[in-house]
């Protein structure tokens, strides 16, 4: 039982960060210039830029970004 209470915790957790960042976009677009649009839309992004492998038969792409925002936080 404990591990389906860690994985819904972790999934409501990561939807809870993508809504909220959703959330907060919609709303800095709709705020007029100044201090509220700047905490809505103000993000800090972080991960692994994006590498390409290229192999003899095949090529692939890696990378991982996480933009975090006022909401996705909340």
């Amino acid at each position: 039982m404990k591990g389906r209470e860690l994985t819904f915790i972790i999934v409501a957790l990561l939807l809870g960060a993508i809504l909220g960042g959703f959330v907060g976009e919609l709303i800095g677009s709709f705020l007029p210039e100044g201090a509220a649009k700047t905490l809505f839309t103000k993000s800090v992004s972080f991960g692994f830029e994006t590498t390409r492998v290229q192999l003899y038969s095949f090529a692939f792409t890696i990378g991982l970004m996480f933009k975090i925002n006022f909401m996705s936080v909340l």
